[in-house]
Parts: C-alpha cells; structure tokens; sequence
C-alpha cells in the first residue's frame, strides 16, 4: 500500500468517524494491507489519525486500534534494530575516510563535519556530552525564525528535551522545530498569542514533571507526534495513575452535582383539592425549627397540582 492509498483512507477515516461500521471496515483494510515505514508513518499521519479512535466507545474498534498500534511500533522497532549494524558500519567508515581526509593540523572545512554533525544523525546513535545538554552547551542555534517568541519556545524546548538524554543534537532540534511548528500552525502566535503561550505552558509543563518522567523519553523517541501535542487536552498528557484520579474526582464531583433525590411515596390519604383524585405523592421535609412538625409536599399524580400543610 503506498502513501497515497494510505492518505485515502486517512481522509476516509477523518469523513466518516462518526459511522462505526465504515471507521470499521476502513481500520481493518489498513490492519491487513498496511505495511509501516517511518517513511509512510510521517507523511500520511495514519498513526495519528487511527490513534483518535483508540478511546472509542464501540470495543471492536478500540480493541483493533490497541492491536494495530502496538503492531505497528514493533514492526518500526525491529526496522531499526535491523538497520544499527549497518547505521555502525557506516559510521565506522565515515569516521576512517574522516581521518584520511583531516588535514596534519586538524582543521576541516566547510563541507567535511563530523558524523555526529549531520542533519540526519539518528536517534539510535548515542550523543555523550561533559557538559550539562541545552542549546548552548550542544553548539545548537535555535534563533531560527527570527522571530522573538517562537524562537524562544524553540529553545525551552530544546533544552528540555535535551536535559539529560542520549539524542544527538539535530534529532533533538528536528523533534523541537516539528513541535514548535504544530504548536504555530494550530494557534499562530502573530495572531492568537494567548492561545499559542497556553499550549506551550501545557507541553512545557507536562514535560519537567516529576510526576510525569516518561513523557519526555516517549516525545525525543517519536513515540507520541508533534500533532497530538499540539491539539490534545492537558489530561492526556497525565500519567496513567494521575488520568485514574482525574477520572475519579470527575465522576465524584458529577455525582455531588446531581446531589440526592428527595424519596417521594405515593399514597390514597390524601385528596387532590383540584382534581379530586386520591393518587399523590408525597414527601415531608423540616423546613421550621426542630421542635416544629415536619412540612409535607404534595403532588397529585394525575393533573400535577401540587400543595404543601404542616
């Protein structure tokens, strides 16, 4: 399936997500002929498109979602695990044709940068720094769009994602800029500012969280895609035992909303004043001091009148 047949779906997907038997028939074509690529994955957004039905109320679509998700990572897993002998391999000659072409007194030019330098240095090479990672540290020029505010989001983004990881510089900018660029894009900042700072504090934040440690790993991996960060909500962003209380709290607080229902009987001992008929309802309430008797509410059940005595 190339990408084109790939995006079909995806816009098939997007036209039809409220029609479960389509969303349905349309998951398992791409669970069945499917095959994914880093490649494919980035240009046609089909994980993150299939994604939005993971938390679907019909449980054969959520089941598949889990299923095709987790398929798909391990296929992309073993793709890269398959490519590091050769990933070294190549480097290892690199670093020897390097060496050849070093002049005496150590010097390069423009056009000979090491290895690690390189625009498509991967995520699987290991970056040892001496010095604590941020922009400054790792020789990374962040100040890319000229343009106040996005560069400075660029650059706490950097160094957060840097802080103590293993990426190699330009893995960690591509993964910032692809950020930063969702971020623009859904709430451009020349002209919804507020809306572009409050989507960044809700990255930001989420990121250095102790509570949260795993988020950042997950997002330098690529595991979760720059358009998911830049539209979902805060809870989504939660840990899972955080998500749980959430949920919680949330189920708590409509229950209290609702607050308690008043237990009414229906009795024949007493007669509607409009209706005359003998079925009402009733329920009685200490709306006086204590020592006062209770007040009693009436409904009648046939016409709706309804009258209070004490």
């Amino acid at each position: 399936m190339d990408s084109k047949e790939v995006l079909v779906h995806v816009k098939n997907l997007e036209k039809n997500k409220t029609n479960d038997a389509t969303v349905l028939e349309i998951l398992r074509v791409l669970d069945k002929e499917f095959v994914p690529t880093e490649k494919l994955l980035r240009e046609t957004k089909v994980g993150v498109e299939v994604n939005k039905f993971k938390k679907s109320s019909n449980v054969e679509i959520s089941k598949l979602v889990k299923k095709m998700i987790s398929s798909w990572k391990d296929a992309i897993n073993k793709n890269k695990r398959s490519r590091q002998p050769q990933q070294q391999h190549h480097q290892e000659h690199s670093s020897v044709s390097m060496e050849n072409k070093t002049p005496a007194n150590g010097s390069m030019n423009g056009s000979e940068q090491p290895a690690s330098s390189q625009p498509d240095a991967t995520k699987q090479e290991k970056y040892v720094s001496t010095k604590p990672r941020n922009s400054k540290n790792d020789g990374v020029d962040t100040a890319l769009y000229h343009h106040k505010l996005r560069d400075q989001v660029l650059k706490a983004l950097y160094d957060v994602l840097a802080r103590d990881s293993e990426h190699p510089p330009q893995s960690i900018l591509h993964t910032a800029k692809a950020i930063e660029n969702e971020m623009n894009r859904v709430n451009n900042c020349d002209t919804s500012e507020a809306a572009y700072k409050g989507r960044y504090r809700i990255i930001y934040s989420n990121i250095i969280s102790k509570n949260n440690p795993d988020l950042k790993h997950k997002i330098a991996n690529g595991d979760i895609a720059p358009e998911f960060l830049a539209t979902c909500d805060a809870k989504d962003l939660a840990p899972a035992p955080l998500k749980q209380k959430i949920e919680e709290i949330s189920k708590r607080n409509l229950f209290n909303a609702q607050g308690a229902t008043i237990e009414r009987s229906v009795t024949d001992r007493f007669t509607c004043g409009k209706c005359k008929e003998k079925k009402v309802s009733y329920y009685q309430l200490q709306t006086r001091s204590a020592d006062e008797p209770l007040t009693t509410f009436c409904t009648c059940e046939a016409c709706g009148n309804r009258w209070k005595f004490s």
